[in-house]
């Protein structure tokens, strides 16, 4: 079904095509730095001429939607301008106790859209789910020695499929805005827990119920799945930092820090 907006125009007026684009920005189809199709595949698949389309990419161009560079085609812009070089990115980063705030948003957020992908994920979607679950699940018993940064993007992709598969574009694209801080957290947490064998068996029973539940559409389950992850890395890092802290002050009791 058309959007209200969409209602009003031609469908392949110019104007129509790129707020068929937008919307297919929006819902995360072509995404920030992805290549779009070839001029003919886009005609072909959206029922225009070359010409409408190519006054719909000049309207994306215009309003910094979408980038042209000679020879290489068109991508789709960052959405979230500078986002990796703001000052208030460089705090976040630079200060660990950011950390926990990271892990409490990420509740808020990945909660509720575990909850919607359970309600809402297409066929299509699963079958992305199931990929970044299996991919994860094969490094892991593999039986290699754990590249940490490896494993901490496999996580955090199979995290994203969820959240794109609630098919709520504010959401996926708020998460998104945040992807570095997210991979940071996702790597604080392997890098601190996975080589630690309880935290480690946490970890993937965890993701485990929280793939079952969202590919058998159990909704408050998969939340529930959601939040109980989040709160079991939460609380395994604040018994990392208790602890050594614990060793901190032992260590200047016998004065190695006189």
């Amino acid at each position: 079904m058309l959007q209200d907006s969409e209602q009003l125009l031609p469908t392949r007026t110019p104007d129509a095509v790129a707020a068929r684009l937008e919307r297919l920005i929006l819902e995360g189809v072509f995404r920030p730095g992805q290549l779009l199709p070839s001029e003919r595949r886009l005609c072909d698949r959206l029922g225009v001429s070359r010409t409408s389309l190519r006054e719909g990419l000049r309207v994306l161009r215009s309003k910094g939607i979408i980038v042209t560079r000679q020879g290489r085609g068109s991508e789709v812009a960052p959405l979230v301008a500078g986002r990796d070089d703001s000052p208030l990115m460089h705090l976040f980063r630079d200060h660990p106790r950011t950390l926990f705030d990271l892990l409490e948003v990420r509740s808020l957020l990945e909660g509720e859209s575990a909850r919607l992908a359970a309600e809402r994920a297409t066929p299509a979607d699963r079958v992305l789910i199931q990929r970044c679950y299996e991919t994860m699940t094969a490094y892991i018993e593999s039986g290699q020695e754990i590249d940490v940064e490896r494993l901490a993007h496999m996580d955090h992709a199979f995290h994203l499929a969820i959240c794109q598969a609630s098919h709520n574009p504010v959401l996926v694209h708020t998460l998104q805005s945040l992807t570095d801080l997210l991979l940071s957290s996702v790597y604080a947490s392997v890098n601190n827990l996975y080589h630690r064998e309880a935290p480690r068996q946490m970890i993937n029973r965890q993701h485990a119920r929280l793939y079952r539940a969202v590919m058998e559409g159990r909704a408050q389950a998969a939340k529930r799945a959601a939040l109980d992850h989040l709160g079991g890395i939460e609380a395994q890092l604040r018994e990392i930092e208790a602890e050594e802290q614990r060793l901190e002050r032992s260590a200047m009791r016998l004065g190695e820090w006189k």
